[in-house]
């Protein structure tokens, strides 16, 4: 594996997964994968489909339980736990395809996940109703429409309100912007650099790696289950031939 450091100054490990093999009954996908996320970063995992990206987020998720190694998320081993109870601890995930409720209302939607920070439940809450409505105004437009009447690009978007009504202290994006019109990727890029400037960690990914260049702080390469390469933009940026030799770029 080939790693870049940087001179940054060090923030305190959000999450740490070492060691981590999964896979799906005989077939193994993931290999010893070692990852962390600082407080107040932005990651990006990177690879080609079918190279263990979607695993190791089940893995950090609970809905997948590791064959070996542990996970650690603010200093609690998290591995094999439930996804309630991670969810709980504070990592909420914007899955790849959404997954809305066809039935419920946008604003149903932030009301009813909502809840307080985990590490500070008597915090006043960041991300209100009005607030996700500021971040996403089309969101606000469609307050009282039903998720199965909303563009894919609307879904996206209360998708990822909706992992902030909990106050995440990790959120998780799958595919964040797979499938969906240019413009409505540039609205999703917009809201993930302003939660950067917010200092909320977020593990995020997406095969569109020039526009993670400034977003995220450092990148991780998956191939074939295992960690390739890690470093920041600038030295991702520099080696182009990581791009088409991992990422198909």
């Amino acid at each position: 594996m080939t790693t870049t450091t940087t001179s940054a100054t060090p923030t305190a490990t959000l999450l740490e997964a070492n060691g981590i093999e999964a896979g799906y009954g005989a077939s193994q996908v993931l290999f010893g994968i070692d990852i962390d996320i600082r407080a107040g970063e932005v990651l990006a995992l990177l690879g080609r489909n079918g190279m263990g990206k979607s695993t190791l987020l089940k893995v950090l998720t609970g809905t997948l339980k590791p064959l070996r190694g542990n996970v650690r998320f603010a200093g609690a081993e998290i591995g094999g736990a439930r996804p309630d109870a991670i969810a709980r601890r504070g990592v909420a995930i914007v899955p790849e395809g959404r997954h809305v409720f066809p039935n419920l209302s946008v604003d149903e939607h932030l009301r009813a996940f909502a809840r307080p920070r985990a590490d500070a439940p008597q915090q006043a809450p960041r991300w209100t109703v009005d607030a996700l409505y500021g971040l996403f105004p089309r969101l606000g437009e469609r307050r009282n429409n039903a998720g199965n009447q909303l563009s894919g690009g609307e879904q996206q978007m209360l998708a990822i309100a909706r992992a902030l009504s909990t106050h995440p202290r990790l959120m998780i994006l799958d595919e964040a912007t797979e499938g969906l019109a240019p413009v409505i990727r540039e609205e999703i890029w917009r809201c993930l650099a302003t939660l950067k400037a917010e200092g909320e960690a977020i593990l995020v990914v997406d095969k569109y790696v020039q526009r993670l260049l400034p977003l995220a702080d450092r990148h991780l390469i998956l191939e074939r289950g295992r960690v390739v390469w890690q470093g920041d933009s600038a030295a991702l940026d520099a080696d182009r031939t990581l791009w088409t030799r991992y990422l198909g770029v």
